[in-house]
Order: structure tokens, then sequence, then C-alpha cells
């Protein structure tokens, strides 16, 4: 058996998966984030620590673990968690969509090193800027500095007491020499960091580490538990659907929105705001569109109007012309293909006609409009997208997946009812790292069925997403 874990933003998940690959058994534990300010997005490390005890605990209680062979982890990506010399937690982690480091990341991406080096804009989100940020606003916390973590490799180090880290997710720190899979000295550098503030880098389908003997006991695990290196969030999500060769690709509708290719080869395009990352497996890498609020833009409507966002959506009937009713999903800034940590979201042509049908339509709209700025940078860089597949909960909208394979024109697959997420596929990494396997990964999940375009509909799909784009010029002046 082979467990995965998954730390998400708002929750942690644990899955048991067999030889087979079917799933035995999962657990969840709920996490929260604390917004001091306009931009900042935190959480408490302790939090996870407490929610993989549960999710643990909860598996413990279902099934014996006592033939768990390895654990892999995945995670949300570009988390700084920092750490004095006796691995204390110096303040909380600076999350994926914490933007209050604008100003260290355009002045880092000044540096031509970084483009070079990384293959990526350096954006407010990633992780060396939120470091410069520290060390301009906390100086005596960069004082005491001596280890940065990622998110998903804090839960490492308790799990086996190392500092590792993985090349999916340390892609997305702005520190990574990603066509060479190694730190960048120069990088670490730049942000006044050597390579002993770093973790050990390993690739996600091998050993990181054993499982240390009192968590082993605790949740009635075997003595030799290997940990996997495991993936940041996307690329473990892509190694839990089969999205691992070039003209494969998912959408990912959850708290962020992730257009997600997988490449053959390393052939980064930094001024288009793609980002070309490290794949979880060996001599593969990947490139995404990322949108900071897609499911979460629907959360936020929800909460507004007071219903959950399934009852919303699935009030809608078919899918139609987009509603006059304009919504541009910048919560909390943007990535592809603007790089924008400053803009906010509006809704414009609201009338006295408009109602909640017109504003859940604008909202569902917005993301796809936003879906397809990115559709548009990936394919300009040249990344083929010839199949895919949508997971995460806005998958469960058929409205929206269409209205989504109406404006790419191209048909979206969905998988059988299952997880195919974050955990499913860092158990697939377990399996490898334990067993040598090196085709699990490959193996994509059944198709239940394929929501198709609606040709009728495409011109005024993009027809307005042109008001889009113009909307976006226009709402940038007033921000």
């Amino acid at each position: 058996m082979y467990i995965g874990l998954d730390l998400g933003t708002s929750g942690l998940k644990g899955i048991v998966i067999d030889d087979s690959q079917t799933i035995l058994a999962e657990a969840t534990a709920p996490l929260t984030v604390s917004r001091k300010a306009d931009g900042w997005s935190e959480q408490d490390p302790a939090d996870w620590i407490t929610a993989a005890q549960t999710v643990l605990g909860a598996l413990k209680s279902k099934l014996s673990l006592d033939g768990v062979r390895a654990i892999g982890l995945s995670g949300h990506m570009h988390g700084a968690t920092l750490l004095d010399a006796s691995d204390a937690v110096l303040r909380p982690c600076i999350l994926w969509n914490d933007t209050r480091s604008s100003a260290e990341a355009a002045a880092l991406d000044a540096d031509p090193r970084f483009r070079a080096l990384t293959g990526n804009i350096v954006f407010p989100g990633f992780t060396a800027p939120k470091i410069d940020w520290v060390r301009h606003n906390e100086p005596e916390i960069f004082a005491k500095l001596a280890k940065v973590l990622l998110p998903k490799d804090y839960l490492r180090l308790w799990l086996t007491g190392e500092h590792v880290a993985e090349m999916s997710d340390a892609a997305g720190t702005s520190w990574l020499d990603t066509g060479a899979r190694a730190w960048s000295d120069d990088l670490l550098e730049a942000t006044h960091l050597t390579r002993d503030n770093m973790p050990r880098l390993v690739e996600g389908s091998d050993v990181s580490g054993t499982l240390r003997a009192d968590i082993a006991a605790q949740f009635g695990l075997p003595s030799n538990v290997v940990v996997a290196g495991g993936g940041g969030d996307n690329a473990a999500s892509a190694v839990g659907v089969g999205v691992v060769k070039s003209g494969d690709a998912f959408i990912s509708l959850g708290t962020s929105g992730v257009l997600f290719a997988a490449c053959d080869a390393y052939s980064p395009d930094a001024a288009s705001a793609v980002h070309t990352f490290c794949h979880a497996l060996p001599d593969t890498w990947h490139q995404m569109g990322v949108i900071l609020a897609a499911a979460d833009a629907m959360n936020w409507f929800g909460r507004v109007m007071g219903a959950a966002p399934a009852e919303l959506t699935g009030a809608l009937g078919p899918l139609t012309a987009p509603a006059r009713t304009l919504f541009l999903p910048y919560l909390g800034g943007e990535r592809t293909p603007h790089n924008d940590a400053t803009i906010r979201a509006s809704f414009l042509h609201l009338d006295h006609a408009t109602d909640s049908a017109a504003m859940t339509r604008a909202v569902l709209e917005g993301v796809t409009f936003a879906v397809r700025d990115s559709y548009d940078a990936l394919t300009s860089t040249g990344t083929p997208i010839e199949r895919l597949i949508a997971v995460g909960g806005g998958s469960k909208s058929d409205y929206w997946v269409q209205a989504i394979a109406t404006m790419l024109g191209m048909p979206i697959g969905l998988p059988v009812a299952g997880d195919y997420g974050g955990a499913f596929g860092a158990a697939r990494l377990g399996l490898m790292a334990a067993t040598g396997e090196t085709t699990a990964a490959a193996s994509a999940p059944q198709i239940a069925r394929t929501i198709d375009p609606v040709p009728a509909l495409q011109d005024a799909f993009l027809a307005r997403h042109a008001d889009y784009q113009a909307a976006y010029k226009a709402l940038k002046t007033l921000n």
C-alpha cells in the first residue's frame, strides 16, 4: 500500500492505494488562511502538522496501515517557510497567492539572470521575492534564517527529519536553474542566501528519506516506510491523471485555475508569463498558465450571495451565449498572461435587469476568458495541446466545462468518478519510489464522458473574450 498526502490551501487530503492503484481509504482535514492586510495570505505551519496527524489517524481508523511501503507528498507551491538553526518556524508561511512582495519581485526580475536561468518571470507569488521582502521588512527574522522550505517539504521534515525538496516545487522558487535541475548559486546570492539555506534536491519519484520511528509507531506504519520526493500540487495532479508526455494537458478548476501541458524538453518563454517548470518525473518539464482565482471566484460570489456555488451553477441550464454582464476575476491579482499583482476584480455592465443567474454566468465566463488567455499564451510558445481533461471541484459544473470547451474549440474529457488529484499523484510517486516502477505515472484515467464545444456559440465567446481583454486594459488604468 502507498499513502499520498496533498497539502492544499484549504485542507490536507490523504489517500491509501494498493499495488493496482485502487483507492482503499481517504481522509481530509480543513485548513484556514490568514489575511492580515490587502494582498497578504499566510498559514501557520503547525496547522499542517496537526492536519497531517488528523488525516493519518483517520486513515489508521479505516484500515490497517501495516502494509504501507511508501508515502508521497504533494502541496501548494511557492510558500516561504522560514526555519532557524534548530528548525523552529520563524514566522507564518507566506503563501502562493500572497502578493506583498511585488516590488521585490520586480527588482529581481530586472536582473536578467533570473529569467535566463529559471525560464520564468519572477512573480510576486514565488518564494525568492518573499524572502527579500522579509529581509527588507523583518530584518530580525531574516538574521535568524537557516533554512527555507516549501510547504510540503515542511511536512517531509516532520515525517523524516530531512531537509529535502524536489524539482517541480523547487522550480517555482526563482532559485532553480530549471534546465540543469539544480540550485543556482548566482540567484541565491542575489537574495543574500547560499546553498546551505536550501534543502537537498531529489526527483519526485526518488526516495527522499525514511519515516521516523516515532511517527511509524504512532500510526501503525512499518519501520521501513520510504518518503518519495513527490511534487508540487499541479505536477502531482498531472502524474495522477497521466499528463506526462508532450501533447497531453489538463485544466484544473480548483482554488486557482491552471492550464497544464507536459513537455518532453525544456523550452521556456518567460516573457509570455507562462510558467516553465520541471515535472515531477526525471528529464521531463511542463508549462502552465495560472489564474489566481478560479473556483475561488465562485466561492467568493457564493459567500456574497449567501448560496452554495453548486446551487448557483446548477440552476443555469444549457450553455448560452455569454452574458452582457462581464466579470474580471482578479480578486487577488493575476499571473498569466498579465503578471499583475495590483489589479483587482470588477463587474461591468450591471443594469436593472441583472439577476443572480446573469452574475453567476458572468463569474464562470470571466474565469473561462482567463483560461483562454492562458491557452493563447501557452500555444504561442509552441506547446502542443492535443488531449485535454478537466479536474478540480469546478469541473463538476457541466455548464462551466462546456463554456471552456467552446472558448478553446476543443473537447474536454471528464474522468470516471474518483480522485485523480494531487493526493493520488503523490501516492503514485510513492509507489514508484518504493518499487522502481517507471510506467505508473503514464496511466491515464478512464474518461467517463466528453464535453464537446458548441460550435454555434464559439464566435459569440470569442467576441466577448475580446471585450474582456479590452476591459482589462481599461481596468488597469483605474487600478
